[in-house]
């Protein structure tokens, strides 16, 4: 088997005397789409974050295509082909959706001085239409994020997290808060730039009906450890997930 575009080998992360994390490993293989779902508290985010370099692990470590990148900034990784979307929104309201969409590849394209004494865009207007044009947003290229739906507001940011190219994007909570419409819309491009791009995807999400559609494979937290770990049928008849996790 190929080298893992992502590597987890047992992450620990404790806030006092509450364990978070409790020595977690999985690994994520080129063009998979892996969901990783529990309950509110099981780790999710926290091991998220722990993966990003937004907080420190107590242990263990992380590589991304072999490189060990344990304890390095979200902005670094960003610039090794890591991208990720927000549970909160990261879209500046009172910018277009084109000038949102070239601001998120800006910080990854030349150097400093190019940045400052080139093109206002970077040379970034035609990358930065492909992917309004891609997840659908083309009617509204020039309108300011602020005053989209909630849901256009997903999109606009999804499309963000991929205007650098990253081979690896972790997703936060893609569905929440969003329209079974736009959802849907949502679902089948995530799906679509899987398949014309290969570009592997880690997704947190609540929203079982969408992370059973969505992901190949699923791993299942509860109280920081791994409990379960399979195709979306295998999980849906997991006892153990039954339990901690979906009822009964």
């Amino acid at each position: 088997m190929s080298m893992p575009v992502l590597s987890v080998r047992n992450i620990e992360k404790s806030f006092g005397g509450i364990r978070a994390v409790n020595g977690v490993s999985f690994d994520v293989h080129k063009g998979e789409i892996l969901g990783l779902i529990g309950p509110n508290g099981s780790g999710k985010s926290t091991l998220f974050n722990c993966i990003l370099g937004q907080l420190p692990p107590d242990g263990g470590d992380v590589s991304v295509n072999g490189r060990n990148v344990s304890g390095m900034r979200a902005s670094d990784l960003n610039r090794l082909g890591v991208g990720r979307t927000f549970q909160q929104l990261s879209v500046f309201p009172k910018m277009s959706v084109l000038d949102n969409i070239i601001l998120a590849g800006q910080e990854h394209h030349g150097s400093m001085l190019s940045r400052l004494f080139g093109p206002g865009d970077a040379g970034l207007t035609a990358e930065a239409e492909k992917l309004i044009a891609f997840f659908r947003l083309s009617h509204l290229r020039d309108t300011l994020a602020g005053s989209l739906s909630y849901g256009q507001q997903k999109l606009v940011d999804a499309a963000m997290a991929f205007m650098a190219g990253p081979s690896l994007v972790l997703l936060d909570e893609p569905a929440g808060g969003v329209n079974l419409t736009m959802l849907a819309g949502l679902k089948e491009r995530l799906t679509a730039y899987n398949a014309e791009h290969g570009t592997t995807f880690v997704v947190i999400e609540h929203n079982m009906e969408f992370v059973m559609s969505l992901c190949t494979r699923i791993i299942v937290l509860s109280e920081g450890s791994i409990i379960a770990e399979g195709t979306p049928d295998e999980i849906r008849a997991n006892q153990a997930v039954i339990d901690a996790y979906l009822g009964g």
